[in-house]
């Protein structure tokens, strides 16, 4: 029998299409803006072509969806039987991607959850799984929103960039931090911390931070059950070889997933973009 709960996101999750599938997740997405023109996220636009844009230097800007799009996903909802709906976003420090979703839920047909996930990509990603499991097993609308929330508080996220300076020009980290990360060719690692991007380490060579990447991983892992999620913009080489490693190295892994990020998450950050969610269930 259907849930009566749904559970809505956005296209930064980049969740693998099986998942949104089987658990019926509906996504909303963001646009890219290129040279002007707007295109969606994942629907009308991927990381290839994004890729293409940056590496050309057009100009490539990001946009929230407006709040009648995430209405419209509440209300068709609504009209495949919902009687509620868990609805988790992007972090506010980011992006007013959940105010526009807060906004939609006022207009809304039914009640709606809408969850800060304090993250991105996977981060994102494993709260909206563990709320759409969570319906799927029948749970009320409450019970599928703190089963968000406890991933949430389960997950860490890592990620490697191969320079700071699409970060830069997007204002998600800070002049000073660009310059840190620009001496003697320093590569940075970062993680997200309430809810930013946050300069975490700094290493000589893309080697080295990738290595030390597997090591925080396996690190946040412990030895508790844990699922993982490599993501990457044009690295999908580095990806593998990376989530093979951590297969073998992380004693209670529940699953892994290699997927590459798309395009909104590219324009920020760029290709060569390497990133490590590592998610735990909390009691």
């Amino acid at each position: 029998m259907p849930s009566s709960v749904a559970v809505v996101t956005d296209s930064t999750a980049y969740l693998p299409q099986e998942e949104t599938s089987r658990l019926g997740i509906t996504v909303v997405p963001l646009q890219v803006i290129i040279g002007g023109r707007p295109f969606d996220d994942v629907v009308q636009i991927g990381a290839s072509e994004m890729t293409g844009a940056l590496e050309k230097w057009s100009p490539v800007t990001t946009s929230r969806p407006a709040p009648r799009r995430f209405t419209e996903a509440y209300d068709e909802a609504a009209a495949r039987g919902a009687t509620g709906v868990v609805s988790v976003h992007l972090s506010g420090e980011m992006s007013g991607t959940v105010e526009a979703a807060r906004a939609g839920a006022r207009d809304a047909s039914i009640p709606v959850e809408v969850i800060d996930s304090r993250s991105i990509a996977m981060g994102l990603g494993f709260p909206v799984l563990a709320a759409a499991e969570a319906a799927a097993r029948g749970a009320a609308l409450a019970e599928a929103a703190a089963a968000a929330r406890r991933r949430m508080h389960g997950t860490r996220c890592f990620f490697y960039v191969d320079t700071l300076e699409y970060l830069r020009r997007g204002g998600r980290i800070g002049a000073a931090a660009t310059l840190l990360g620009s001496a003697l060719m320093i590569k940075p690692l970062l993680h997200i911390a309430e809810g930013s991007i946050s300069p975490l380490e700094k290493v000589r060579t893309a080697t080295r931070a990738i290595a030390r990447l597997e090591e925080l991983a396996v690190q946040a892992a412990g030895s508790a059950p844990a699922a993982v999620a490599v993501q990457h913009i044009a690295a999908r080489s580095r990806a593998e070889t990376l989530a093979e490693r951590l297969a073998r190295r992380i004693p209670s892994l529940t699953g892994i997933t290699v997927a590459e990020a798309g395009a909104v998450i590219g324009a920020h950050v760029g290709p060569g973009m390497l990133g490590v969610a590592v998610s735990s269930a909390v009691p």
